[in-house]
């Protein structure tokens, strides 16, 4: 029954999102394997992120994540992740 939960699970994230499960997959092992202190490390997961979600980043909202992700001040709540990224 846990499959069945964790299969539902990704459909809606992929029906949500048009990203599929196995990207999903990749990009959080990649996240979780890399050094989130190194700008360049950074800036290439963020270019990854957009690729996959199929959304631009412009180059200040880029700068924004960066910094905010090399002094770890990224917001550990969805909705104000949400928000972080919203703002124009």
């Amino acid at each position: 029954m846990h499959e069945k939960n964790d299969h539902s699970f990704m459909d809606n994230v992929q029906k949500k999102t048009n990203v599929r499960p196995d990207q999903l997959l990749k990009l959080a092992n990649s996240v979780s394997q890399a050094n989130l202190q190194d700008e360049a490390t950074v800036r290439q997961l963020i270019a990854q992120v957009s690729k996959i979600a199929n959304k631009p980043v412009s180059k200040e909202k880029e700068d924004q994540l960066v910094q905010a992700i090399l002094k770890n001040n990224v917001p550990a709540d969805f909705a104000s992740l949400a928000k972080m990224f919203n703002k124009k």
